[in-house]
């Protein structure tokens, strides 16, 4: 039964992925969700949700532009319903060599996705959660916050914003009531790999995490007030302990060899 009692969590990035597998798990767990992406995937993820029992409100938007964030928003507390949760989860990524392979328009309109759109957002939640004392944000960044990206520079340093800027927001509102929780994902089985051309490198064509199990330690993560939360494999949070003691150069030496074009064993499908 949907009622104006239960919880209420708006996900970006929500119609597959992690993204989904996040919106999955506030339905399981009594939420009511607003959800929001650009595709056409949203109307179906909308349904599954519904399963749950809750009330799921759907927003399709472009959150790359200023007035489509500011629309979800407005759509997210047209009701007069605090936001319990907000989970900033949208992200793209693109591969390649920065010197000569890759898109300078697709570079730009990524971090006003992964880095624009998510500290918009973050502003408009804060404000409203800090007014009322009580809510909880969610980073979706990324391993490769915490090492230099070469063939997907852009990607990891805005991962690393991201990252960076919710351990900074957490601090600042630690007497607040309102906690935020950055989720730093390794390789996960998603879309990711193939939308940004790197299916080809090693990373790419590799084992991968289940987004579901990605989803459950970010949720619970989220739910006890964690700073952050290294999910996945056993491997990412041995990466996660190395990467505060090895240095940058050899990091950077590392991820080059995961993500260099044409160094992959076969095609195969983070955020």
């Amino acid at each position: 039964m949907t009622t104006t009692e239960r919880p209420l969590a708006l996900v970006t990035g929500a119609s597959s992925g992690i993204g989904y597998e996040l919106a999955r798990q506030f339905a399981q767990h009594g939420f009511d969700v607003v959800v929001t992406t650009e595709d056409e995937e949203l109307a179906t993820a909308t349904e599954s949700l519904k399963e749950y029992g809750g009330q799921v409100t759907p927003v399709r938007a472009d959150l790359t532009r200023y007035d489509e964030v500011e629309r979800l928003w407005t759509s997210a507390v047209a009701a007069g319903r605090p936001l319990d949760a907000v989970a900033i989860n949208a992200g793209v990524g693109v591969g390649g060599a920065f010197a000569r392979e890759t898109s300078l328009e697709a570079e730009l309109k990524l971090i006003e996705l992964n880095v624009t759109s998510a500290v918009h957002l973050a502003k408009r939640a804060v404000a409203a959660m800090t007014t009322r004392g009580a809510g909880r944000i969610l980073f979706t960044s990324s391993v490769a916050a915490l090492t230099p990206g070469p063939f997907e520079a852009v990607y990891a340093a805005s991962k690393a914003f991201l990252h960076s800027f919710a351990e900074a927001l957490r601090n600042e509102l630690k007497d607040s009531g309102v906690t935020v929780t950055s989720l730093l994902p390794g390789p996960t089985d998603t879309e990711f790999f193939r939308r940004a051309g790197m299916e080809d490198t090693r990373v790419g064509s590799g084992k991968k995490d289940d987004p579901a199990e990605v989803a459950r330690q970010g949720f619970d993560a989220l739910m006890k007030g964690d700073d952050k939360v290294v999910a996945g494999s056993f491997m990412n949070k041995v990466q996660g302990v190395a990467g505060r003691i090895t240095p940058d150069t050899a990091k950077a030496a590392m991820h080059r060899r995961m993500a260099e074009p044409g160094k992959g064993d076969s095609p195969a499908g983070d955020e």
